[in-house]
């Protein structure tokens, strides 16, 4: 009884906080830490009244509230917020974001906040570019950028850090089994070699093939079917899954470069001028 009051009372809160969008003061994924008081009223004035660029017919400020997932509003509200921090007024900043919204997206959006802690990693704990990606082990495009990013650590083994997040998608129906067991692996030191054989075999993943992989690489199969019996990981997969939508994952692969969503194709001849520049930082 309890729960179910606790449950339908943190849905009806939520439905409160979407059809009073326009009071909001707080919006997922908006840093307005840098701004004065005036140029947060600024900057909210111009997200609840200008729309998102998203073909959604919300308002940013809406957007962002109803539909955290949203890379298009999150960009818009970055950008407005940055326009704000360099002094420009309201009527400015509104002029701004209606030319702003009008381009394609760049190819780094602003930077957000990603918790890395604890997560599988290759190249040094302290390199000064960290790439982090959010990814799926039963989808094809991330199959074939797992080998470019691999080839990206190689390039700059000294300065890259690859960070690998779950996103497993709804539509495949072994991804979230294969996300546990890359965790459990991790959990025995075989993160990557796992990795690798999933990925190899994305189209052929089940349980059986998942245990047989991790006999070849080493694991020990009896606590990997215990960890997954008991979903031992699920809530960490989920947790990353949420993670990814506040950031504005909208699909997999999707990269971030020191924070900042890449907006293309994830290959070396792309990514290594991004990792130069970063460096020079």
């Amino acid at each position: 009884m309890l729960r179910s009051f606790l449950l339908t009372s943190v849905a009806l809160l939520s439905l409160a906080q979407e059809s009073d969008w326009k009071k909001v003061a707080v919006l997922n994924g908006v840093d307005f830490s840098g701004l004065t008081p005036a140029q947060r009223v600024a900057v909210l004035n111009v997200l609840r009244t200008e729309p998102c660029a998203c073909g959604c017919d919300m308002k940013v400020a809406e957007c962002r509230v109803k539909d955290p997932a949203c890379g298009v509003s999150r960009r818009l509200a970055a950008f407005a917020v940055r326009d704000a921090s360099s002094g420009k007024p309201e009527a400015a900043i509104r002029a701004d974001l209606d030319k702003y919204a009008k381009q394609p997206p760049p190819l780094l959006d602003p930077p957000v906040k990603l918790n890395t802690a604890g997560a599988p990693f290759k190249g040094p704990a302290t390199a000064k570019v960290t790439i982090v990606e959010f990814s799926d082990f039963q989808c094809p495009y991330c199959a074939k950028a797992a080998v470019e990013a691999a080839q990206v650590v190689q390039k700059f083994p000294t300065q890259v850090k690859l960070v690998f997040k779950q996103f497993p998608l709804e539509d495949h129906s072994q991804a979230a089994l294969a996300a546990e067991a890359s965790l459990a692996a991790q959990a025995q030191g075989k993160f990557w070699q796992l990795h690798d054989k999933m990925y190899a075999n994305f189209r052929s993943i089940n349980r059986v093939r998942i245990l047989a992989w991790a006999t070849e690489v080493g694991m020990d199969v009896n606590q990997l079917t215990a960890d997954l019996n008991s979903h031992r990981y699920a809530a960490r997969v989920h947790a990353e899954e949420q993670e990814g939508e506040v950031a504005g994952v909208e699909g997999t692969p999707t990269f971030y470069i020191n924070g900042q969503k890449f907006n293309g194709v994830f290959e070396v001849s792309a990514i290594a001028p991004i990792v130069i520049d970063e460096m020079k930082k």
